[in-house]
This record gives C-alpha cells, structure tokens and sequence, in this order.
C-alpha cells in the first residue's frame, strides 16, 4: 500500500510560493479509516525540499500491523532532482535509504535490519521527483482533453517509469470542508507487471483534495482535511479477509501431490489477469480466464535462467552476513551434497527455526528473521533464500496463493503466500518452509528477490480473481 500512496499522490504541492506549506488527508479503506498523509514542501530561491509522511494500520486476520513510512526529496527551483531519502517501520522493522544525484549518476546508501549497503547506478535521463513532476504539470495545464507522459522516479525500486496524465472535466466533489468543484485526473504508473492507476481531484492551483484507487479489490481514499480531522482515531477493519480467493469446493490434500488445473476469471473484465509461467506452471488463455496448469515437481520450461544477482546478497537476503552464514552451514553441513538435497534441509531447517509463527511482523528481511525467530510466510521465505544464497545455490522469492482448509472464520480458500525457489539441475523448483513442502496447491503471482515492492507486484493481483474451477490434470 506505500506504493500506491507515494506513487500516486505525485502533485499534493501547491503553484503557491508560500515558504513553507503542510497538507494533511485522511487515509480511509472501504470506508473505514486506517491513517493519514502529511505533505510538506519548503520552497527556497533554489531549493525544493518535499516530504511525504505516512502513518497506517491495517488489520491481518484480527492483528494489527501498524505501518510508517516517509520520503523526501531534494530538488532545485527548476525541478532538478538533487537526492532523496526514505524511512519505513512496520511492526518495529525499520529500512532506510538516502541517495544523492550528480553527474549522470545516483550514490545510494540503504539499510535493512541493521546492515547498510552501497550502490552507485546510472541516474535514468528524463526522471522527476515531486517537485520536477508538478512543474510538468504547470506547463500542460488543466484544460480537459490534454494527455500527456512524464518520468517518474521511484525510491523504493531504484528506477523511474512512466507516468499517464489525462486530464478531464471539473466534478462537483464532496471533501469534509464541503462540496467543491475540482477537475479530474487520472493517473497511470507503469510500473512491470502492475501498473498503477488512481483518480485525483485537484483545484485550480494544482492542490490535490481527494485520491481514489483500488488496493485488494477494496476501495483506498484519500482526502485532504487539516490536521485533527488527518489524525483521529484509525478504525478496525482487516483487509486480509478481503484477499481470500474461495475455492469451488473442498480440496483433498492428497490430490496436492499430482498436478491440478484452475480456471481463473477477472471480476473486472477491463482488467487483464497477468499471471506468469514458472517451470512448475503453465498458463493457457481462453478469452478473459486463465487456465493454470501447476505441477509439484518443476520441468523446465524454458523459463528465465538465474542472473548473477541471483546468488548474491541484496538489503532484503543478506546472505553474506556471518549470522546468515552460520545458520547455513548449521542447516546443511558437510560436503558432497546436491543442491536439491541441500535446499531440502534448509527447507526442513527453516521450518523448525521460526518457532513464533505469528502475522506481527509485517515485512523483516532475512537476517532481522534470522535474529528474532519470528513472522508469516514471508519472513520464512526470505529466511530461506538468503540461507541457499549463502550455501551457492541461486534462489529467488515467489508469491502468490495456496490453499487453507480453514483460515480464521473461512473454508476452503486460498490465502496470499510466500515461497522460495531454486535453480535445481536447470529449472526454478520451489520449497515452501512456511507449510513445510511445495504442492500443486500453490498458485504464483510473481516472482522476485525479495523486494517488498516485487512482493507488492506479485498480490496486487488478488482482488482481481475468481476462482472458477479446479481439477486433476496431466502435466504437459
């Protein structure tokens, strides 16, 4: 949800040259209150100084995670990008990151559970922070019809996309201070795999007073009211609930062990299902549904063969931490092994490590796992493939379903999930420590390092899924 709110609300800056100028909005999911949205922008004769203050509370399954997050960004009074920092805490997990642009370049320096790393990467020509990005639209205007792109940095991912703008005509809008007549605006983030759309309302001077977009299926709105009305008390809700794909009927756990086809359909049939292939699933379109074939033992399919990062520490798998390394040759000692055999003990290792298993903690890289011994299915995910990393054995995280008999007051569906894979004599095999084995039971979104923004990519399709049919099947 951070990269909805930070990605979307691009022109929360006013055309004032007001010194200093705060904007606060309430954060609301169907209808329910969950945080609110601090903006700041200090303006000097040549500097731009942006922040972005966020704080939410989104419920699990009955608990409450609480999440904060912060961006700034540093530009010149002509929109130049100067450097950016960001902070984000869930349930007392904290990563931050600061980087500088000169020269054609971006020096980036992040921290995740405690260890920092240093980047230097080719600063992509033509992107815009907050501010560059509301100078862009000064100079298209608000006049209905006009469409136009732009090139939108985004911290969290070290890269920029594309951003659509079009422009539409005003609406009469009800905000807490009143109904007003704003002018409408739909954006687009393209982002790989999931781009990003929202609706804003913007006044004459570019203020924007109310956002809607769609997170899980559910209906996210933000809308601009002063301060005491931003921070009154959050209500409960949980969103997890509204993630839940309901199965047809009652699935044997036997019939997991041999390959299962599902028949997928779009509750929004504007919306395209985006689901990839992996060397465990193929994908076959008929019209609008998507026929998932998944299979427990992977075969190659000619799927993406790992890249050198796939075997290498990043600020979410820290697999060169001597804490990270210890527990790897703790998991699977000796010499002489497979790396099929190899992954199966850190599977069975990770599995009994975790011993609070708990949906507390809403996002910890590997090596704060690796300390704490605690969290859901994607602690042991990550914990997992920071732990083949470590051992040589190139790994990545997927995401995606599997199915629950019972999940809190549920039957019979399927719950967001987190798994690793490996690359196991020429193909991506998966190991699931959460569940303790991989099955035809398991449906993949995504697949990424271990990035929370991949994770995100990978879920962003539930609210758009319907389940309409499972069956046995053949492995192709």
């Amino acid at each position: 949800m951070r990269r909805f709110l930070l990605a979307c609300l691009l022109l929360a800056a006013t055309t004032a040259q007001a010194a200093v100028q705060d904007t606060w909005m309430s954060v609301t999911l169907e209808g329910r209150k969950i945080g609110h949205l601090h903006n700041r922008r200090e303006a000097t004769p040549d500097r731009v100084t942006t922040t972005q203050e966020m704080s939410m509370s989104i419920e699990r399954a009955g608990i409450s995670i609480a999440l904060e997050v912060s961006e700034t960004h540093e530009e010149t009074a002509a929109g130049e990008p100067l450097g950016f920092r960001t902070r984000s805490r869930m349930s007392g997990v904290e990563s931050t990151s600061v980087g500088r642009v000169a020269g054609g370049r971006i020096e980036v320096t992040s921290s995740v559970g405690g260890i920092s790393q240093n980047k230097t990467l080719a600063w992509p020509a033509g992107a815009l922070f907050s501010e560059g990005l509301r100078l862009d639209a000064l100079r298209h205007g608000l006049k209905p019809g006009t469409r136009y792109e732009s090139l939108a940095f985004q911290a969290l991912n070290l890269d920029a996309f594309p951003l659509s703008t079009t422009i539409l005509p005003p609406e009469r809008v009800y905000l807490p201070e009143g109904r007003r007549e704003l002018v409408r605006v739909e954006h687009e983030l393209a982002l790989p795999g999931l781009p990003l759309k929202s609706t804003d309302w913007i006044d004459k001077d570019l203020n924007v007073k109310k956002v809607v977009m769609s997170q899980l299926g559910l209906k996210l709105e933000v809308l601009a009211c002063d301060e005491a009305c931003a921070r009154a008390p959050n209500q409960s809700g949980d969103s997890l609930s509204q993630a839940l794909l309901q199965a047809p009927r009652s699935l044997e756990r036997e019939s997991f062990a041999a390959p299962l086809r599902y028949r997928l359909s779009p509750r929004d049939r504007s919306r395209a299902l985006q689901i990839p292939a992996t060397d465990e699933q193929t994908v076959q379109r008929e019209g609008d549904s998507v026929l998932l074939t998944v299979i427990p033992e992977a075969r190659s399919n000619g799927t993406e063969k790992p890249a050198p990062a796939d075997t290498q520490p990043n600020d979410w798998l820290q697999s060169g931490a001597s804490e990270i390394v210890r527990l790897a040759n703790e998991a699977s000692p000796g010499e002489g092994k497979s790396d099929a055999e190899r992954m199966r003990e850190l599977e069975k290792f990770v599995f009994g490590y975790i011993d609070k298993k708990s949906l507390n903690v809403g996002y910890a890289s590997a090596l704060e796992t690796a300390r704490t011994r605690q969290g859901d299915c994607t602690e042991h995910a990550l914990l997992l493939a920071a732990l083949g990393r470590a051992r040589g054995i190139p790994t990545r995280v997927a995401t995606g379903l599997a199915y629950i008999e019972q999940f809190g007051g549920a039957e019979r569906v399927f719950v967001p999930h987190a798994w690793a894979q490996a690359w196991i004599d020429g193909r991506w095999q998966s190991y699931d420590a959460a569940l303790g084995r991989f099955d035809s039971s398991h449906i993949t979104l995504g697949v990424g390092d271990g990035d929370p923004w991949r994770f995100y990519a990978g879920v962003g399709t539930l609210g758009n899924l319907t389940l309409e049919k499972v069956e046995a099947a053949r492995a192709n």
